[in-house]
């Protein structure tokens, strides 16, 4: 992949790191006041301020705690500052979300609370989010996400008469949800055409110095070498055009950017990366209480990045790293 930043790849970075110095920091000292509030973003035209860092309930919660240990991270992280919380429907098939519903009985108006839904019609959809709040325990989330829309189909699907779009348009003109929004894993272009032509305030896709993205349909860019087809590429500039809350995930490739060497990087520096993209928020797997603490430090000492180094960053991790983790992500499964 060419070094060279070209004209493209720098304004699209330069816009990253404008977004970034947006952000609604508190006035301190970075990373040495842990008495101040946690720095926060707008998410998007919601206009709701959210921490730029947020706890994923995924794997590395419900499989590496109980259900004691996992209310202490998750007490630990709001404490913190934390309080973007991630989960799903279909998490340890309900396992996230139970766990999760002791800590949101209790602290329900210090959170920002997230589930996503499997199902794609609107029936199905609505008896998940029945299940859902009464495993949380609570009448209300803040945000619910279409899970994974991946192809084409499954987004003619959500799109369909009775298809699961109807149902969270519904939810949010009833004011039962705050927000609405869709997640994908491992295509860019059906979330790319997913947003650009329906209503969602909000998206959730792989945001990483590898480039995460694969064509499942075999599309490949017209200029390859200038810009990565990639989720940062397709689908960043629509969610900025459209004043979408932008969340990012995948930062570390599920741990598998981390390390030594030239095809690795530290975590500081691949989270530094990817808040320096415009985004609301980067979700994080925090499977230990040193991790928590050691993610809500690093996003308090937060500057971004200049584009330059995010160009160089990618250019070293992106051509060695992006085919193999694009594969992974396009045959693994986040319901789960």
């Amino acid at each position: 992949m060419n070094r060279k930043l070209t004209r493209r790849r720098a304004l699209t970075l330069a816009a990253a790191a404008a977004g970034a110095t947006a952000v609604n920091l508190p006035a301190q000292t970075p990373g040495t006041n842990k008495t101040a509030p946690f720095p926060t973003r707008k998410l998007g035209r919601t206009g709701i301020d959210v921490p730029i860092i947020g706890f994923g309930c995924g794997t590395s919660f419900f499989n590496a705690y109980t259900a004691e240990s996992g209310a202490a991270a998750l007490n630990q992280a709001i404490d913190l500052g934390i309080t973007y919380i991630d989960t799903a429907n279909s998490y340890g098939n309900g396992k996230s979300e139970t766990m999760c519903g002791p800590v949101v009985e209790k602290r329900r108006k210090e959170i920002f609370l997230v589930t996503k839904l499997k199902d794609r019609t609107a029936d199905g959809a609505m008896r998940q989010i029945e299940q859902s709040l009464k495993r949380l325990r609570t009448d209300r989330v803040d945000l619910v996400h279409v899970h994974r829309v991946d192809t084409d189909e499954d987004l003619a699907k959500i799109e369909a008469k009775g298809g699961v779009l109807e149902a969270l348009y519904k939810l949010r003109e009833q004011k039962a949800v705050r927000c609405i929004g869709i997640t994908a894993h491992a295509d860019p272009a059906p979330l790319a055409k997913a947003i650009d032509r329906n209503d969602f305030d909000c998206v959730q896709f792989p945001l990483n110095a590898a480039l995460s993205g694969i064509s499942l349909a075999g599309f490949k860019p017209p200029h390859p070498g200038e810009r990565p087809y990639c989720f940062e590429s397709v689908v960043l500039p629509i969610a900025v055009r459209k004043k979408m809350g932008i969340l990012a995930m995948k930062v570390f490739v599920q741990g598998k950017l981390l390390g030594q060497g030239p095809t690795k990087a530290d975590p500081e520096t691949l989270l530094r990366y990817s808040l320096s993209l415009p985004v609301s928020c980067a979700v994080l797997g925090m499977s230990t209480p040193a991790i928590i603490a050691q993610d809500a430090a690093w996003a308090r000492a937060f500057t971004p990045m200049p584009p330059e180094e995010m160009q160089a960053l990618s250019d070293r991790l992106a051509p060695v790293n992006k085919v193999v983790f694009d594969r992974f992500f396009a045959h693994h499964s986040d319901f789960c």
